[in-house]
């Protein structure tokens, strides 16, 4: 009994269900625990750029061939962009089949202010995003955790560092060190998980209330049913094809599926996940390059939540687009997508952003979703975690740059 409940699995989902009691008992008290919640992915935030940095400068550091480097990214991002395409195509024919839309009464829902969402969707360009990765200032992106900043300036880094050789033997041995002190930090602050699990569920439950998911809980079983069929349909075809089983690996990383989902931030497990991939027996370079770069440019989830929602709110508003105009959402989404990775509030951003720039949606509608979008990004968070760990097992095996002994070892301690 004591091994179970000093179990981190055990005490999220106690935390998560004493949170949605307490949210939908008490609203106002849980209200009151948001800043638990906060508290708790600031923390793991905290440790995140310097986790990051030093894991792909290690990584490169302790390879020989440095075309390597560029060739695992090459593969990363043309596998990005195809599971990404995937997802998006997915959430288009399941919504035009389902059209969870059709005979919502717009006057009985409750609308939010979208004001700072549509700002930053109207000023948001891809061509700025794309200068925007390389940093002005190195210090200003750990500051501000820009981590496609931080990635950059790593390749940098481990790329000059491996150029020097033997003489740089020593920086690698004190960054190696390093390294282990900020994973030993990540053990310590997952002691509190459960408390900042319970403090954002709580916080969510209480604010918008369950009786909110009553009049678009159409959608929201449409975009959960979508993204477990991407899961397990689409990620587990990928896992088969190269040898692994979805099954395991997500048995594997189910404390951090729950993490995701009582803080509903996938940063929060981001740390985690580098370290538990490296055991799951994934290079340690294709684990810095392929998790880092994942997160902003294969949000699996995100693309899948993206087209539903934007199809929905066409459906709502009475507006039947062709297959012509569809396949121009889909082809604008591709971009888009890419363009607000790490923002807070991403979702709502890229998709004011989306239906601003194909001028057939009226943007203010997006004010329909703000009171059920909190629970449907845990579904966004979870999918973009299992995605990008899905993506880092596929470029490991296709690199030769998967141990199976260590895979084996442990999947043994799991079970054990």
């Amino acid at each position: 009994m004591k091994r179970l409940a000093s179990n981190l699995t055990v005490q999220v989902l106690t935390a998560i269900a004493i949170g949605v009691l307490l949210g939908a008992i008490a609203p106002d008290v849980g209200k009151a625990m948001r800043p638990l919640g906060d508290t708790f992915v600031k923390l793991v935030k905290m440790v995140i750029g310097p986790i990051i940095f030093l894991t792909i400068v290690l990584g490169i550091a302790n390879m020989a061939d440095l075309t390597k480097v560029g060739k695992v990214g090459g593969k990363a991002f043309l596998y990005f962009e195809i599971v990404t395409t995937f997802a998006l195509a997915i959430g288009l024919v399941v919504v035009n089949v389902t059209r969870p839309g059709d005979g919502v009464d717009v006057s009985g829902l409750t609308k939010g202010d979208i004001s700072q969402y549509t700002q930053a969707g109207e000023s948001m360009q891809f061509v700025d995003f794309i200068t925007h990765i390389v940093p002005s200032s190195v210090v200003d992106a750990f500051a501000k955790g820009e981590i496609l900043q931080i990635v950059f300036f790593a390749v940098l880094f481990g790329v000059a560092l491996t150029a020097l050789g033997t003489t740089a033997k020593p920086l690698v041995d004190v960054l190696d060190r390093t390294s282990q002190v900020f994973f030993r930090i990540v053990a310590l602050v997952m002691k509190v998980a459960p408390i900042g699990a319970f403090g954002a569920m709580a916080f969510t439950v209480g604010s918008f209330g369950l009786r909110t998911l009553l009049p678009l809980g159409r959608l929201m079983l449409d975009v959960y049913l979508t993204m477990a069929i991407f899961i397990f349909v689409v990620l587990g075809l990928i896992c088969r094809l190269y040898g692994f089983r979805l099954l395991e690996f997500l048995r594997y990383i189910k404390d951090e599926i729950l993490l995701v989902l009582g803080t509903s931030s996938s940063e929060a497990a981001l740390p985690r996940m580098l370290s538990k991939l490296e055991r799951y027996g994934c290079d340690k370079t294709v684990v810095g390059l392929v998790i880092p770069a994942g997160y902003s440019f294969n949000l699996d989830g995100t693309s899948i939540y993206l087209v539903m929602a934007t199809m929905f709110l066409a459906q709502v508003n009475r507006i039947d687009l062709s297959l012509g105009e569809q396949l121009s959402i889909l082809l604008v989404l591709m971009v888009t997508s890419k363009g607000a990775a790490g923002v807070t509030g991403s979702g709502f951003i890229v998709l004011a952003s989306t239906l601003s720039a194909m001028k057939i949606i009226p943007v203010e509608s997006i004010a329909l979703l703000l009171g059920v979008d909190r629970f449907m990004s845990e579904a966004r968070a979870i999918t973009n975690l299992i995605g990008n760990g899905v993506a880092t097992l596929v470029i490991s095996r296709s690199e030769n740059a998967f141990d199976e002994d260590k895979r084996l070892a442990a999947v043994a301690a799991m079970r054990g």
